[in-house]
């Protein structure tokens, strides 16, 4: 980690960043089915280009931060990433806001266990064990639809959209890995937004809207929220260790809670309740070996 040890301000920023990411799917939901999937993704692609280009530029990254060596790893994190905000998008259209959330909580068991393929790193009772969680609770959570006919046909494809993404995602994050080894953390941002803005461009001719006041205002603050989530992420590493910010991650899924019950009046559903401590449970394992692999490395410095 570079930068100071402050973490009391890391912790703070990565709860904003949680609250900012809430944020930007509150407002992908209210538009979702008048907007265009396409749509919804180029305006939350470009318009989070206006704060990461102006962080990039106070840090003295832009544009010098994006030169590169690696252009393919670029263009292979940035595919998964875009398809993956496709994917998360769709699955927001047909969940509820928080249920789409927990299933993006799998992602981070995704990628110690894709790490082990992947990357040739070693298999660990953690890693099984986070797998075996995460998975029983999106069982849990997917059950009742399976059992629900025609009437729970939308929401099976939004929880099957929500697990690829988790899939795409993981696998994004495990190209970020390598790519943190030598590339800027802007350029890798930057080059996943373009590339998504670019993808979308290519769902113009399916038929995108001319959108109304209001519903412009959302698409723009999906943009903004996006960036801005970015940046405090960004931030909230560089003031404090990963394995201290670990345990913050689950506070993320107060807000679309939140949402789910005080804007879009959506109940929780019990099959929620009871997975939602299954798949925190599995991505608290896969943050524990973080924080145990941590612990060592210190211990042995």
């Amino acid at each position: 980690m570079s930068g100071v040890d402050r973490p009391g301000l890391g912790i703070g920023l990565r709860i904003l960043s949680g609250f900012l990411g809430a944020g930007m799917f509150v407002s992908v939901k209210a538009v979702s089915e008048d907007v265009p999937l396409g749509e919804i993704v180029f305006f939350r692609a470009f318009f989070a280009l206006i704060p990461l280009i102006i962080f990039l530029w106070l840090r003295n990254e832009f544009p010098q931060g994006l030169a590169t060596k690696r252009p393919i790893d670029h263009l292979i994190r940035s595919a998964f990433g875009a398809l993956a905000l496709f994917t998360s998008f769709a699955a927001i259209a047909r969940l509820n806001v928080a249920e789409a959330i927990l299933i993006a909580q799998l992602s981070p068991v995704l990628m110690a266990v894709a790490a082990v393929f992947l990357l040739s790193e070693k298999i660990t009772v953690w890693r099984v064990g986070g797998v075996g969680l995460g998975f029983a609770g999106v069982v849990v959570l997917v059950w009742p639809e399976l059992h629900a006919g025609a009437a729970g046909e939308g929401r099976l494809m939004g929880y099957i959209l929500g697990l690829v993404s988790a899939v795409l995602t993981a696998l994004a994050l495990i190209m970020v890995r390598s790519l943190n080894r030598t590339e800027s953390p802007g350029a890798i941002a930057l080059y996943f937004v373009i590339a998504s803005m670019i993808g979308a461009l290519f769902t113009l001719p399916s038929g995108w809207i001319m959108p109304d006041g209001m519903t412009l205002v959302l698409l723009i603050s999906a943009g903004l929220f996006g960036g801005f989530t970015h940046i405090a992420m960004t931030l909230a590493f560089r003031y404090a260790e990963a394995s201290r910010l670990a345990p913050f991650e689950y506070v993320a899924l107060l807000w679309p809670i939140a949402a789910d019950l005080l804007i879009f009046r959506l109940p929780l559903s019990t099959s929620f309740l009871l997975a939602a401590p299954l798949v925190l449970a599995g991505a608290a394992l896969a943050a524990a070996e973080g924080r145990a692999h941590a612990k060592k490395a210190r211990a042995a410095s």
